[in-house]
């Protein structure tokens, strides 16, 4: 039976699995309904604002103080060490991380290729990728660091969570806040995809500005979990991510204990494919700001810490005009990965699974043959670009490659060869 959902994003939310679990008219009543515990989360300080103020009330089994005494982990290939060397200006791209032959789960199998700033300056982000062909059996997990927007490119993801169950298959996303516990199960036996483990302000829907008040993710589609609890004992592991490092703590219970919540402090899942794509029906190609689906805002208006673009399905009929994405470079800098199908702006070698990496100022754009195409279409009629979805972790930041991920056998060493066959086409005499 598939989970249900509430509908909504950034609102005030509520749920019960038990009738009258919640409390009427107040948070922490003295008893609570059934035996409860009342446990606030909360995302942001007490005295935020109150339209960016985050918090949930739960209503649990057990509260989630109990459990056994945490005990560092081994480092592994899931961290935020990003390092303090020289970062080359080089473009990267990567081929999809290999699926693994041993038994390894969701946790296990993230692998993280680069980042910036870090929970102890509460800004930046992480950005890993994760392969898997395991259920995450007894393992529980928080984030205490950032929140997490999961892409799943290969096989469907069973989140559950303390709020209730997320079903999330490629093309959807899954965004878990911090601290919220969780586990991952497999339905399809095998999955891949992208992370952005955000340090900075949690993930909002962007302003709409002059395109008015609808367009682009509308806060109806996104869908958050109602109340499932587990009253389960025996020995499992809680596994908590903690200034950039993975603590394991035994507990003698499943955490996902709660009867009934409300708040905004919410895990929640968005189907790309409803995304209201906008864009150009004369000239000249938009910038990929029109293509915002959430955005972490910095201390400055209009610069995000992250956004996340994403590149779906369109119709492009702008005339005259170079129809792909232009040569560019940009002060910010950009990750991008390729769910399904083909992306427009490379013709080979971005595959889904894949990723690229173009940091600050590094110059990038289409690749030899999608140039020569784009300057002979002819642009009287319509192009429709069908069946795929791209899409970018975008920040202000300059993005720290690990060096696993500049040293992973599945990154492309021959690159920069895309652009080998540009030819030029300069003429003195002819404009």
């Amino acid at each position: 039976m598939s989970p249900a959902y509430l509908s909504g994003f950034g609102n005030e939310f509520a749920s019960e699995a038990l009738p009258g679990a919640l409390p009427v008219g107040r948070n922490s009543p003295q008893r609570c309904p059934y035996g409860l515990y009342a446990e606030q989360l909360s995302g942001t300080a007490f005295t935020a604002p109150r339209h960016a103020n985050r918090r949930s009330w739960l209503y649990r089994i057990r509260p989630a103080a109990m459990h056994g005494a945490f005990e560092l982990m081994p480092e592994g290939c899931f961290h935020n060490a990003f390092g303090t060397g020289p970062v080359s200006p080089e473009q990267m791209r990567w081929n999809p991380l290999p699926l693994p032959e041993a038994p390894t789960d969701f946790l296990d199998g993230l692998y993280t290729m680069a980042g910036n700033g870090g929970p102890e300056a509460g800004a930046g982000i992480g950005i890993h990728v994760y392969a898997a062909n395991r259920s995450m059996q007894g393992r529980y997990f928080y984030d205490a660091d950032g929140e997490l927007l999961i892409v799943p490119q290969q096989g469907r993801l069973r989140i559950r969570t303390e709020f209730g169950v997320l079903e999330v298959e490629p093309q959807e996303i899954a965004l878990v806040p911090r601290g919220i516990r969780f586990t991952v199960e497999l339905p399809d036996g095998v999955a891949r995809g992208y992370v952005c483990e955000n340090f900075g302000a949690a993930l909002r829907l962007p302003d709409l500005g002059p395109i008015g008040s609808n367009g682009l993710a509308n806060p109806r589609d996104f869908l958050a979990p109602v109340a499932a609890w587990e009253d389960v004992e025996g020995d499992f592991e809680l596994v908590a991510k903690f200034q950039g490092r993975l603590w394991r703590a035994a507990i003698d219970h499943s955490p996902l204990d709660v009867v009934a919540w409300h708040g905004n402090h919410v895990p929640c899942k968005y189907d790309l494919r409803r995304f209201n794509t906008i864009g150009s029906i004369s000239f000249d190609h938009p910038d990929p700001s029109i293509f915002l689906v959430l955005t972490s805002p910095s201390d400055t208006p209009g610069v995000g810490n992250m956004d996340f673009v994403i590149f779906p399905p369109r119709i492009l009929a702008m005339e005259n005009t170079f129809r792909p994405p232009w040569f560019h470079r940009n002060v910010a800098s950009e990750f991008m990965g390729l769910i399904h199908g083909a992306y427009d702006a490379k013709a080979e070698g971005f595959v889904p699974g894949g990723a690229s990496l173009h940091n600050s100022f590094t110059g990038h754009g289409p690749d030899a043959e999608t140039f020569e195409k784009a300057t002979t279409a002819d642009t009287s009629v319509p192009h429709y670009i069908r069946d795929t979805m791209a899409f970018m972790f975008e920040s202000r930041f300059v993005l720290r490659p690990t060096a696993q991920a500049q040293a992973a056998p599945h990154r492309q060493r021959d690159y920069l060869a895309c652009w080998a066959g540009l030819k030029k086409h300069f003429t003195k005499d002819t404009p």
